[in-house]
């Protein structure tokens, strides 16, 4: 996972990869998306990173992160090579609502979808926990806690989110590559244990 040199034969997959997978990163605006593929993808990811501007003022909600200054306007988008046959590919949807039509494109195909939670604004996760259900995906939540003591208690979260038994909660900092692969860890035996 440490090959984010940019050299030719890092941009390219590998010849012998034969299997590919397609991840859903999800979550509300301001959640960190963008972050935790950034940190995990061996490739410079794929953003569609743009300037917030006053004309979304009165639309995109900044309480929660009041230093933002660029929102996804379509996705984000990285790599990270699982093995000498596998490759799971990262998609990052936007957290606004107003970009809710973009979803049904992203979720096609999608294995399942990691769904980032900001333990301050719970209430903000719903409609994407409504949207993940809508599509019919599996999913697991990783509560990207930057200030450890902010931090839940895991059944406080599953009882706040309405979260049924078997969905997966890891907490995680989308900054740091290891607590971010965990989470990715963690989605990927839950969707393989109900492939099972």
């Amino acid at each position: 996972m440490d090959s984010k040199s940019g050299s030719a034969e890092s941009i390219y997959v590998p010849d012998a990869v034969r299997r590919a997978a397609k991840i859903l990163v999800v979550g509300h605006f301001a959640v960190g998306k963008t972050t935790l593929i950034g940190t995990l993808s061996e490739i410079t990811p794929l953003r569609t990173e743009e300037r917030m501007t006053q004309a979304a003022a009165h639309v995109d909600d900044l309480r929660g992160a009041p230093d933002k200054t660029t929102t996804t306007v379509a996705l984000d988008f990285g790599r990270l090579t699982l093995s000498d046959e596998l490759v799971l590919y990262l998609f990052g949807t936007p957290g606004q609502q107003r970009f809710v039509e973009l979803w049904e494109d992203m979720a096609r195909g999608s294995l399942g979808a990691l769904l980032l939670v900001d333990p301050a604004r719970l209430a903000d996760t719903f409609p994407v926990i409504d949207l993940v259900e809508t599509y019919g995906l599996e999913y697991a939540v990783a509560v990207n806690s930057f200030d450890p003591y902010s931090q839940h208690a895991e059944d406080e979260l599953r009882e706040a989110l309405d979260l049924l038994p078997d969905t997966p909660v890891v907490f995680c900092d989308a900054r740091d590559q290891k607590s971010s692969a965990q989470a990715l860890i963690t989605l990927v035996r839950h969707l393989l244990a109900h492939a099972a």
